[in-house]
């Protein structure tokens, strides 16, 4: 086999074999050396041996490592070989995050085809995930399938995991309430950290950039006569004000933020399961006028956003003592948020407790899943909308059917049911076929309803701000979605040693009782209500996985999309939506040198964004932006590697094609403003647009070109 790699262990001598397979290593004295033969997408041979004087002629044999014969869990809600899997499910693995390291899950995900980190506010920078152009909320975050990240912790919580910890994450894209109930609307991220007994004894990554961000990840495991237990830590501090546009406030948000996650496997009879993780999350945010600092938190002299908030989760999984395969899985949440929005303020308190038990029952050609879950939602704010606390239990009932027909084809079928108190009967249906040929190329079918019950202050930041008074203009009723998805995938193996792997999807998703905020019927207002309409979501994702030669791969992808919303005949596109957006990673690896090159980046097209009325000089529509990476890692130590590049190569931010982003910077508390009796701003010779103060008008991060230097340290 042609372009494998042959080279000593713990030296860089080494070579690649030619076209016919041979290989020679020149210039090796006589000793005992561990010699390794490796290509991508195959699994590596080491061996001993023991060289005299003279030549010797030593051959391997390498058998294929196929990374889609991987498993998955989020899509079923059980394991399966990701081949075999009805659901689509995207799998990502720490090898793909380290491309461009980042110091939390939220910025990770920014090189993932679909799926696109939003910044919600100039100031603090806060943000949500999209999937498929659809809004955060409308996205399920997990951590080892457990619903724990959601509500408030949507907009802090995906900032605290540390990365040292994760196994792989999982995507899913499209509706999968039918499993996993509300909030998986427009598609869902499951976090899966390390198993213990898998995780080294001890890793550290400390890595820090040219704007003074400073990223520390630590991992240690302890193993026990019973029990192994794993310790993560993530810690990261900015403290560095910047104001390179010149508006008086910061560019990026101050942040000093630690998390502490643990995580326990005990053994027990029968090979039973029994886990147990706690994470304890704590961070304080600020941003604002440069001058800001805490003497003046809550106060109208200095304008200053500023977020203290605690967290805590415990989750579980307990596989009960009986001859059927059994379990009792459960998340709490306890989550604290105290905020200042200028003069503002904003306090809020959150605990979810969720519990399923799950029966998985399989019975000759039918694969089943039964499960009973219940939910309890607290949520309380000092905002007047939220007269008393909101109080809930969420009773639910899940059953799902994977049937194999034959080796080629194979149906799921799946149901829930939901009792909720506020909104009554939820029935979500779920369908899906997938088809497998001869040659093992996929085809999938999906679809299902989706459903979403709304809490504005916990997801919509600009509520927040004091930029704008809110307004709800009837009772919510929930949001329902139907979706259906196309996927093929297609993988090739050649004996050049070229892998290449199609990923195409096509899907449709439409909405009822949608809840959107409208900014433009007046500039002071945010107004909510149920569209009296509907909204759709359609498009085309296409990704290429290809590994070329010897050290070269590269993951391209792109996705075309459209996301509209029609009330009373008039088609209007989804403000903050891109129509395009395209994702890469290019890697190259210089074995005789042990190191490796990465090239990584983002494209996104135009999107409409949020103006403070016709006045307002600020475009209408972003331009189409890009964010580049490149890295270079260097491996050659026992235990080591060290990694340093520059992130945002072409140093662009959104300040480059308009003429300001904050809407009166001058006047934060809109002390100079004129208001007329309707609570409109009048035009006046310093107010010359009719603006208020506003921050919102944020759809990329605002941080230029920076270098970055770490290492990483692993003890097996």
């Amino acid at each position: 086999m042609p372009f494998v790699n042959v080279y000593i262990e713990g030296t860089t001598k080494g070579t690649t074999t030619d076209i016919n397979g041979n290989y020679t290593l020149k210039g090796v004295v006589p000793g005992k050396y561990a010699l390794i033969a490796s290509h991508t997408g195959f699994t590596s041979q080491r061996k001993i041996i023991t060289l005299l004087d003279g030549d010797m002629q030593l051959d391997f044999t390498l058998t294929g490592n196929e990374s889609l014969r991987e498993i998955v869990i989020s899509g079923t809600l059980k394991p399966i070989n990701r081949l075999e899997s009805p659901v689509p499910v995207e799998v990502y693995r720490p090898s793909f995050f380290r491309k461009n390291p980042t110091p939390n899950i939220f910025e990770a995900l920014q090189n993932i085809n679909g799926v696109r980190p939003q910044l919600n506010c100039n100031v603090c920078n806060t943000g949500d995930i999209h999937i498929n152009g659809l809004e955060g909320p409308y996205t399920l975050v997990l951590i080892d399938g457990m619903p724990i990240v959601s509500g408030l912790s949507t907009v802090y919580g995906l900032s605290g995991i540390p990365n040292s910890l994760i196994e792989q994450v999982e995507i899913v894209k499209g509706p999968a309430s039918s499993l996993y109930g509300s909030e998986a609307v427009g598609g869902l991220i499951n976090v899966i950290t390390k198993l213990p007994e898998h995780a080294p004894k001890f890793s550290a990554d400390v890595n820090s950039t040219s704007w003074g961000e400073v990223n520390t990840d630590l991992s240690y495991k302890i193993a026990f006569k019973n029990a192994t237990m794993l310790l993560g830590l993530n810690y990261f501090n900015y403290s560095n004000p910047v104001d390179k546009n010149k508006d008086n406030f910061t560019d990026m948000t101050l942040q000093d933020r630690i998390s502490v996650f643990q995580k326990w496997d005990i053994a027990r009879k029968e090979s039973r399961k029994l886990s147990l993780a706690g994470r304890f999350f704590y961070e304080d945010r600020w941003g604002g006028e440069m001058q800001w600092n805490p003497s003046f938190r809550g106060g109208d002299e200095v304008y200053g956003e500023s977020i203290y908030t605690t967290r805590w989760e415990l989750l579980g999984n307990y596989q009960l003592p009986v001859e059927e395969k059994m379990f009792f899985q459960f998340s709490l949440t306890d989550h604290d948020q105290n905020s200042v929005y200028g003069d503002v303020k904003f306090l809020a308190q959150q605990r979810i407790g969720f519990g399923q038990f799950i029966w998985d029952k399989k019975i000759n050609r039918h694969d089943l899943l039964f499960g009973t879950a219940f939910r309890y939602n607290y949520y309380n704010d000092n905002t007047l909308a939220t007269a008393k606390p909101d109080e809930v239990v969420i009773p639910s009932l899940f059953v799902q059917d994977e049937i194999t027909l034959s080796e080629k084809h194979k149906v799921l079928l799946g149901g829930r049911y939901d009792y909720d108190s506020r909104h009554g009967h939820i029935f979500t249906p779920r369908l899906a076929y997938r088809y497998k040929s001869e040659k093992e190329d996929l085809l999938r079918f999906n679809a299902g309803t989706g459903f979403r019950v709304v809490n504005i202050f916990t997801e919509e930041h600009a509520a927040l701000t004091g930029a704008r008074e809110l307004i709800i203009a009837e009772n919510l009723k929930p949001e329902r979605s139907f979706n259906i998805n196309f996927n093929y995938l297609k993988k090739v193996y050649q004996k050049t040693g070229k892998i290449i792997t199609l990923d195409a999807s096509v899907w449709y998703t439409h909405f009822t009782n949608v809840i959107l905020p409208d900014y433009d019927t007046n500039p002071n207002q945010i107004i909510y209500n149920n569209l009296d309409g509907s909204a759709s979501s359609k498009g085309l994702s296409i990704g290429l996985d290809a590994v070329i030669g010897s050290g070269f791969k590269a993951m391209v992808g792109a996705t075309f999309q459209d996301v509209t919303t029609k009330e009373k005949g008039v088609l209007e596109h989804q403000i903050l939506t891109e129509r395009f957006m395209g994702t890469w990673a290019l890697s190259y690896k210089f074995y005789k040198f042990n190191t490796w090159i990465d090239y990584t980046g983002n494209i996104y097209g135009s999107m409409r964004l949020p103006l403070l009325g016709e006045s307002d000089p600020r475009p209408e529509y972003s331009p189409t932006w890009s964010i580049q990476n490149i890295q270079i890692t260097y491996g050659g130590f026992e235990n080591f590697e060290i990694y340093g590049g520059v992130k945002n190569l072409l140093n662009w931010t959104p300040t480059k094609s308009t003429p300001f982003l904050i809407a009166r910077a001058d006047d934060p508390f809109d002390q100079e403003v004129v208001f007329d009796g309707a609570g409109n701003a009048v035009a006046t010779p310093n107010n010359p647009y009719a603006l208020t103060f506003d921050p919102s008008y944020m759809y990329a991060p605002n941080q230029g070109i920076r270098g970055f230097m770490g290492i990483r340290f692993t003890l097996k």
